[in-house]
């Protein structure tokens, strides 16, 4: 994917919802002439000498804000675990919930929270003393203990042999409909990582080991449970400071100024990335399920209707949707949709000619529909900007489609097997697509670092489709709209 092609072809990417009062106090300053304080940090301007306004970056890192963005990063890495959880969240959180008194008795020897601890369940097993990764050699039990990880480090007592032996017969007796429970005891007994209390106990004393050699932080050894202590301790080598917060080192560090810190966490491929924020994601479910289940029923159920959160930030029943060409006139009418610019020299974004190739069939203009709401279009010219900054100036995304009504949206439907049956964000104006060809391994690159960062910030919901990546723009957006001085009106 580094490789420079010669030629546009297809790559495939790697595997705040906050107005800051001190960036609206900056703005206006920005619009009054007096620009932005020495040293903050700005959206990339255009290349070329441009005039455009020089704008205050919303979503730059401020130490201030920490626990903020840590609640933001769990809110915007949340839907994997709505979608994916075995039998739906709050019936994993049920699952989890049982063992709250022993994960409290963990937590306590390893001196972390109880709270994280029950979340890493949640995340590990879904609450499942049994859960296994592959075989018994591999991660097993309710903290999904490796093998090696436990004989060698934790003390913990692991006959793999006989643990493989005893899983396959009881999974003949499941198949036979047995009772396995005297199996299973005789299992536990020969490897506690199916024991729910010496898992844990593991668990625990592998965090505690963690955190001595991670300057004392319990976030660092949480990270590290899933990235590995090496791995991690490479990071902050590369970041500069060993004892940097995660969420400093997570939203600090970017490709311009700790290019190796962002090369290293996304080499993993694997979420180790974003472990930490899951962690506190689940957390917030098991709150949710003792403190307001109608609301963990809610959010299950808007992250369920689509394959990214997108109906989180836009809930169907709350967000208004353009029915027919005459209603999206009327929004261009009332200056709720702006137009899609086609200037990438200016904003780092092409649009595809193909935008609104439908609207002859329905007797309309293709301008009709090549326009976005204003916090979208914002949305767009940031990431655009962003990601021409990080790439070194490759040559623009390409935007595919923006703003649709749902009369287009049923002709498209009968002609693209991959657009949605359902309510579909673009018929709203804070969707957009942008086709998957990138021209360098740099620029994709970049543009999943974009994604990624927006989404931790939950400021944006994203998916990956066939041919383009869909982007919902969400209300933490409104901070970018100074940018839109950028194209002259």
């Amino acid at each position: 994917m580094r490789r420079a092609p010669r030629a546009y072809r297809r790559l495939r990417l790697l595997p705040v919802a906050v107005a800051i009062v001190a960036f609206v106090f900056a703005t206006t300053a920005v619009l009054r002439g007096d620009g932005p304080d020495p040293g903050q940090p700005l959206v990339p301007a255009p290349p070329h000498g441009s005039d455009s306004l020089a704008i205050p970056d919303p979503y730059a890192y401020d130490p201030e804000k920490e626990g903020e963005l840590a609640k933001l990063a769990a809110e915007g890495t949340s839907h994997v675990l709505y979608a994916r959880s075995p039998d739906g969240a709050a019936i994993t959180a049920a699952r989890v919930a049982r063992f709250r008194p022993i994960v409290e008795a963990a937590a306590r020897d390893a001196g972390v929270s109880a709270d994280s601890l029950e979340g890493l369940v949640f995340l590990e097993s879904a609450g499942r003393p049994d859960a296994m990764a592959g075989d018994t050699s591999g991660a097993v039990g309710l903290t999904q203990i490796l093998a090696e990880t436990g004989q060698n480090l934790l003390g913990m007592h692991i006959d793999v042999d006989e643990s493989a032996r005893l899983t396959r017969k009881i999974g003949r007796a499941h198949e036979r409909g047995r009772d396995a429970s005297r199996l299973e005891r005789k299992r536990r007994a020969v490897d506690d990582r199916y024991d729910p209390a010496k898992a844990l106990e593991g668990a625990a004393r592998y965090l505690k080991f963690a955190r001595s050699k991670l300057a004392g932080r319990e976030d660092l050894s949480f990270v590290s449970y899933h990235m590995g202590i090496g791995n991690l301790q490479g990071v902050l080598r590369a970041y500069g400071d060993p004892s940097a917060s995660y969420a400093r080192l997570y939203f600090e560090a970017n490709p311009a100024n700790h290019p190796e810190v962002v090369r290293k966490l996304m080499s993993f491929g694997d979420d180790s990335s974003n472990y930490l924020w899951k962690i506190y994601a689940a957390r917030e479910i098991m709150r949710l399920y003792r403190d307001d289940p109608g609301e963990l029923s809610r959010l299950e159920a808007l992250h369920g209707a689509k394959g990214s959160a997108e109906e989180v930030l836009h809930p169907r029943a709350t967000t208004t949707a353009f029915e027919s060409p005459a209603a999206l006139r009327q929004a261009w009418d009332d200056g709720a949709v702006e137009a899609f610019p086609n200037d990438p020299a200016l904003t780092g974004l092409l649009r595809e000619r193909s935008m609104g190739e439908l609207s002859g069939r329905l007797g309309q203009d293709p301008s009709l529909y090549r326009g976005l709401r204003p916090e979208a279009l914002a949305m767009a010219l940031y990431i655009g900007a962003e990601v021409r900054s990080y790439a070194h100036g490759d040559a623009p995304l390409r935007v595919t489609s923006t703003v649709r009504d749902e009369t287009y949206q049923q002709l498209l439907v009968r002609r693209n097997l991959e657009a949605t049956r359902h309510f579909s964000l673009h018929t709203t104006g804070y969707a957009f697509d942008i086709a998957r060809m990138y021209k360098t391994g740099r620029q994709a690159i970049a543009f999943q670092y974009v994604l990624d960062r927006l989404q931790a910030l939950n400021v944006i919901a994203w998916v990956r489709e066939p041919e383009a990546i869909h982007i919902t723009v969400g209300a933490g957006a409104k901070p970018l709209l100074p940018l839109l001085e950028r194209l002259g009106g």
